[in-house]
């Protein structure tokens, strides 16, 4: 049994769950999630809590996939539940010489060092923030109430230009440590 799925998943006041067949439904102050789950897992909503636990009368082809399931539904569905109550939020960072950002509504324009300005169109559900201050490098912030698209948007503009070990140039997350390489060492002859 999943030791992740075993922990309940505690409701949030203002947050709204609903079980049709195998859809789980989460509304919140920030967005509505839908979900899928497989039915070799049964959800139950009860006292403020959702609990996942194994259906031991479904057949699987592999008896260890219905333990890796119970993890994974319960990790998507308090993943659904953190979106809706409170929202998530990304910060990236453009390092290099000439690199811009700037945004229209959800159209976000990159400078990042190619012949041509980047536009990229992003989802409605994604709500985008750019920052250039004097000084210091460009920021992108976004934010959603959907953890997977918010990391595949943030994973899809960060592909433009991934930091490089020499000068660490490039998109990358704020906070995050890119592994440098020294340079060329001229030998001794």
């Amino acid at each position: 049994m999943s030791r992740i799925g075993k922990l309940p998943i505690n409701i949030p006041s203002g947050v709204s769950v609903a079980l049709n067949d195998s859809i789980v439904t989460i509304k919140g102050p920030k967005g509505e999630l839908s979900q899928y789950v497989n039915p070799a897992i049964n959800v139950v909503i009860e006292d403020g809590h959702i609990l996942l636990s194994e259906n031991e009368n479904a057949m699987l082809d592999n008896p260890k996939q219905k333990h890796a399931f119970h993890g994974l539904y319960r990790s998507l569905v308090h993943n659904m539940v953190l979106g809706v109550s409170e929202g998530y939020k990304k910060e990236l960072e453009l390092v290099g010489v000439g690199y811009r950002v700037s945004n229209q509504g959800n159209i976000v324009e990159l400078a990042l060092g190619y012949t041509h300005n980047i536009f990229i169109q992003l989802p409605p559900e994604v709500k985008v923030e750019t920052k250039t201050e004097r000084n210091k490098n460009p920021l992108i912030i976004l934010e959603s109430c959907d953890k997977q698209l918010l990391g595949q948007v943030c994973s899809k503009i960060r592909s433009f230009r991934k930091p490089e070990p020499y000068k660490g140039k490039g998109v990358k997350f704020v906070g995050e440590e890119i592994r440098r390489k020294s340079g060329k060492s001229a030998g001794a002859k």
